[in-house]
C-alpha cells in the first residue's frame, strides 16, 4: 500500500471520529427502566421535568425514558410515583447525569466536537439513576380494611402489611 493511500485512509479515519463523539456511537437516546413493587399491582404514574404524565400503569412493568428533550444540554428528569390503596405512596427521582462514555471516551475519540456539539444534541451521553426501580411500600397508618359497617374484608396475602401478618390466626 502507498504513503498516499495510507495518508487518505488515516484522515478518513480522524474525520469520521472528529465528527462523532463517543457517546453517541455507544449510548443509546432511551433507556429501559425496569419498575416492580412490594406489594405488586402497584399502580405508578411517571411525570417528567414540565409536569407532563409520560406513563400510567401499574406494577411489574418496563418503561422507556428518554435520556434528553432534543435541546442542546436537553437532559430529562422524572418524578415516578407508585401507589396502592392501604400502603404508603413512594416517589422517587429519576435524574440525568453524564455518563463515563461522554467524558472519558471524547478524551479519545471525539474530542471537542463531540464534548461540545454531537453528544449534547442528542442526549446519548446521558444514564439515568436508578438504572431501575424496586419499591417496599410500607403499610400506611391506618388499617386496610376497606369495610364501612364495622365487617371484614377479603384481601391477598401481599395486601396485607408484614407486621400484621405475624398475628393473622389460620381459619379452616
Amino acid at each position: 500500500m502507498s504513503i498516499k493511500k495510507i495518508v487518505l485512509h488515516a484522515a478518513l479515519v480522524a474525520a469520521a471520529l472528529a465528527t462523532t463523539g463517543c457517546a453517541t456511537i455507544v449510548g443509546d437516546a432511551t433507556h429501559l427502566m425496569p419498575v416492580s413493587s412490594t406489594p405488586s399491582d402497584a399502580a405508578i404514574s411517571i411525570v417528567d421535568e414540565k409536569g407532563a404524565e409520560i406513563f400510567k400503569g401499574a406494577t411489574p412493568t418496563t418503561v422507556t425514558l428518554k435520556k434528553s428533550d432534543g435541546s442542546y444540554w436537553g437532559k430529562k428528569s422524572y418524578s415516578v410515583k407508585i401507589s396502592k390503596p392501604g400502603f404508603e405512596t413512594q416517589v422517587i427521582p429519576v435524574t440525568a447525569s453524564a455518563n463515563g462514555w461522554y467524558i472519558g471516551g471524547n478524551i479519545i475519540f471525539g474530542g471537542l466536537i463531540g464534548w461540545f456539539i454531537v453528544d449534547p444534541l442528542n442526549g446519548h451521553m446521558y444514564s439515568l439513576t436508578p438504572e431501575s426501580i424496586s419499591a417496599t411500600l410500607p403499610a400506611s397508618a391506618t388499617h386496610n380494611n376497606s369495610a364501612t359497617n364495622g365487617g371484614i374484608s377479603i384481601m391477598l396475602i401481599e395486601d396485607v402489611p408484614a407486621e400484621l401478618r405475624g398475628k393473622m390466626v389460620r381459619l379452616n
